[in-house]
């Protein structure tokens, strides 16, 4: 039987968004397991604390501002990452906005520019930046995080939803390209999941929605997103690539 390593430890993971949330409980859960763990986010004290938070536990972390709309910016801090751990063999684009409003709203237009960037070209542009070292990587890994509403849509949500249904297209068009070299494209899809895009929402609001549109009956956390990332990066999983891997509850299994 061939051998395949069920670890990253030694491996850098490079993180966009991983101040908080499910960003950041990525960041805790591969350090946990040995990785090496570039934070980058926009916020760089919200960067900051989830490095220390790292360090604290015994993990390797370092931390960089990073505005993913900002190509710039992103052409300067991945090299950076790859000058100060030696490579980059797992990108896992998390970086994102949301915001609900109609489509005949006033600031439509700027939200929605604002939405292409962050939301779907940073993605593109920091692979872009990252495959040079990915290449030399003998296990690179690519994994965007879509989201359910790329699946399906939500009233209110056309920015978000529309380009979280290009991440997953954008997905499964690079697997097919980048496939040849041995690297891997996947995404994931969080549904309702505890965050701070979710912090808004009454309590009651997810209660119902939560037994009203999921077969686990509950939101879930983004550690439970962030295991499920994990496994796409393990050297093991060399031959899983071009899928969206729903982390909803049930949320898509059920028809009302």
């Amino acid at each position: 039987m061939k051998q395949l390593s069920r670890s990253v430890r030694g491996l850098t993971v490079l993180i966009t968004g991983a101040g908080s949330g499910m960003g950041r409980a990525t960041a805790e859960v591969f350090a946990a397991e040995g990785a090496l763990v570039a934070v980058t986010d926009y916020d760089c004290k919200s960067a900051q604390e989830t490095r220390d938070r790292v360090l604290a536990s015994g993990g390797a972390a370092e931390a960089w501002c990073l505005d993913v709309s900002d190509k710039t910016a992103i052409d300067s801090v991945v090299p950076a990452v790859a000058a100060r751990f030696g490579g980059i063999d797992i990108v896992v684009n998390n970086a994102g906005i949301a915001n609900f409003l109609k489509i005949d709203h006033p600031d439509y237009d700027s939200i929605w520019d604002r939405t292409v960037a962050i939301n779907l070209t940073a993605h593109q542009r920091v692979i872009r930046a990252a495959l040079p070292f990915l290449r030399r990587s003998t296990s690179p890994r690519i994994i965007n995080i879509a989201s359910v509403e790329g699946m399906g849509a939500t009233a209110q949500l056309s920015p978000y939803s529309t380009m979280k249904a290009g991440v997953i297209g954008l997905t499964r068009s690079l697997a097919v390209e980048l496939g040849p070299e041995g690297i891997t494209v996947n995404c994931i899809c969080p549904g309702p999941i505890v965050t701070g895009m979710t912090a808004d929402i009454e309590e009651s609001d997810k209660i119902v929605f939560a037994k009203r549109r999921t077969a686990l009956r509950r939101y879930g956390y983004p550690e439970e997103v962030a295991h499920v990332t994990l496994s796409l990066a393990l050297p093991a999983a060399s031959y899983v690539t071009g899928i969206a891997i729903p982390v909803d509850g049930g949320h898509m299994a059920r028809n009302a």
